[in-house]
């Protein structure tokens, strides 16, 4: 049907829902300026209502989110029946992690994964699962070294042992295919043992679930295997807090962090505070900038994982806490 024959007032209601949406979910134009830290557009709330049937969780792989990032940004949505008319808000922002902007991050305190692809101009990013807290995800730089569409799984003795132990015995090799935990694509790491990888259990990505190894959505490492290459730098990183200019304000995300990892308020703030100082160095932003205090200790105390403006023209009539 051509698109003049559509009446125009339901024209109208599809453009403006068309507008509603996400650019993509995925992939993100870079700024041009390296020194600007967010993708995205933080002042546009996106949300998105569950169909009849869907779980939360429907919702969260819908929009590529993580379980732990959907359930954080939506308290009081219930996980199992969230209903159809429940608004859900779905991230269409975010600050980059301090890495290099090449290859791939690992963002571990963020369950997620940036793509910085070979054109310079986007970024994409997926949700992922990290190694539980007695498999611990290693941190550090390091390369992809192999890519196996089809792989098989060799379980190493330690995760045997363990199967063993709840009644779950493996066999010696687990065959390529839809029940392999490896699912249809792997990408091994420089650190023995660890890959990026699919997964027959979709619905662990976004939470500390794995033997150490990092699992994506089925459909995202299908997207991602052919993109990447042999050599690529990864940088696996853990920084719950993030900082990234942008629209001209500093804006910062608060992940919780690792269990087992966390900080007191106090010193949490501390290391946010040396974040910023360092962010508005770096810019050098010539304007009299504070901090808004109350939004800063708003952002560390929830750790949504949203991306926050934190600071504002100095003004006489509201509290601040000075850069500086």
């Amino acid at each position: 049907m051509k698109i003049t024959n559509i009446p125009r007032w339901l024209f109208a209601i599809l453009l403006s829902f068309m507008l509603m949406l996400p650019v993509s979910a995925r992939v993100f134009d870079l700024p041009d300026d390296p020194h600007i830290g967010v993708i995205g557009d933080p002042d546009t709330p996106f949300y998105t209502h569950a169909k009849q049937q869907d779980t939360l969780l429907d919702v969260a792989r819908r929009y590529d989110i993580g379980q732990n990032e959907i359930l954080l940004l939506n308290p009081g949505v219930d996980r199992w029946l969230p209903g159809i008319k429940v608004k859900i808000f779905i991230p269409s922002s975010r600050v980059l992690p301090d890495t290099p902007r090449e290859g791939v991050t690992l963002n571990l305190p963020e369950y997620r994964l940036y793509y910085f692809l070979p054109d310079k101009k986007t970024v994409a990013t997926y949700p992922v699962s990290i190694g539980r807290q007695d498999w611990n995800t290693p941190i550090g730089k390091t390369r992809i070294v192999q890519k196996k569409a089809n792989p098989t799984w060799t379980p190493p003795e330690s995760i045997k042992k363990e199967h063993a132990e709840k009644g779950e015995p493996l066999p010696d090799v687990v065959p390529a295919g839809p029940d392999n935990p490896l699912g249809l694509f792997a990408l091994r790491l420089g650190i023995p043992g660890y890959l990026i990888h699919g997964t027959n259990k979709p619905y662990g990505v976004g939470m500390r679930v794995s033997h150490g190894c990092v699992r994506m959505y089925p459909e995202d490492i299908e997207k991602l295997f052919p993109e990447v290459k042999v050599g690529l730098p990864v940088y696996i990183v853990n920084q719950p807090v993030k900082v990234g200019w942008w629209n001209k304000k500093i804006y910062i995300e608060v992940h919780p962090q690792l269990e087992g990892e966390e900080l007191p308020y106090e010193q949490l703030y501390e290391n946010a505070m040396e974040l910023i100082r360092k962010a508005f160095f770096k810019y050098n932003y010539q304007a009299e900038l504070v901090v808004d205090a109350a939004s800063l200790k708003k952002a560390l105390q929830e750790k949504k994982g949203l991306p926050v403006a934190i600071t504002k023209i100095v003004s006489e009539d509201e509290p601040v806490e000075e850069l500086f």
